[in-house]
């Protein structure tokens, strides 16, 4: 049973990256001629939204046994305790104060983080960092499905 699902899809404004992105294909292959530029244009606005799908695909989902974040599986027993980070302490714990042991599901465009210790002695990573747009309810969720 899911008890929390969220999506870490990228922003709106990506997307119009993703047009700008096409519409320069397609000048530059304008020379080529017209089909070069149309077929320039479809490629490249196919290949830059397929790729910002894929990247905004990312989700963490949490059940009654599993914390699943992206490709990372870890039971709700090995999870320690969970640090609510704001953007500026999120940013510190994604450059500075990073381990290079530790797991993480970063996506920049997401300002705030939650950071959980793993207490699993077969895990050599010491935190895993979770990019999250609702930090609060996830470590509610977490705290109930521990119980």
């Amino acid at each position: 049973m899911r008890l929390y699902e969220e999506r870490l899809g990228v922003p709106r404004s990506a997307f119009w990256v993703a047009a700008l992105l096409s519409v320069m294909a397609a000048v530059v292959l304008l020379p080529f001629g017209p089909v070069a530029a149309v077929t320039g244009l479809a490629v490249v606005a196919a290949l830059t939204a397929l790729g910002l799908h894929a990247y905004g695909a990312a989700a963490i989902v949490v059940t009654d046994r599993h914390l699943t974040a992206g490709q990372l599986r870890f039971p709700l027993t090995a999870l320690g305790l969970a640090e609510i980070l704001d953007a500026e302490e999120a940013f510190l714990w994604r450059t500075r104060r990073a381990d290079v042991r530790a797991k993480m599901l970063l996506r920049s465009h997401i300002p705030t983080a939650l950071r959980i210790e793993i207490d699993d002695p077969d895990c050599p990573a010491p935190y895993v960092y979770l990019s999250t747009r609702q930090p609060t309810t996830l470590l509610a969720v977490l705290s109930f499905a521990r119980r």
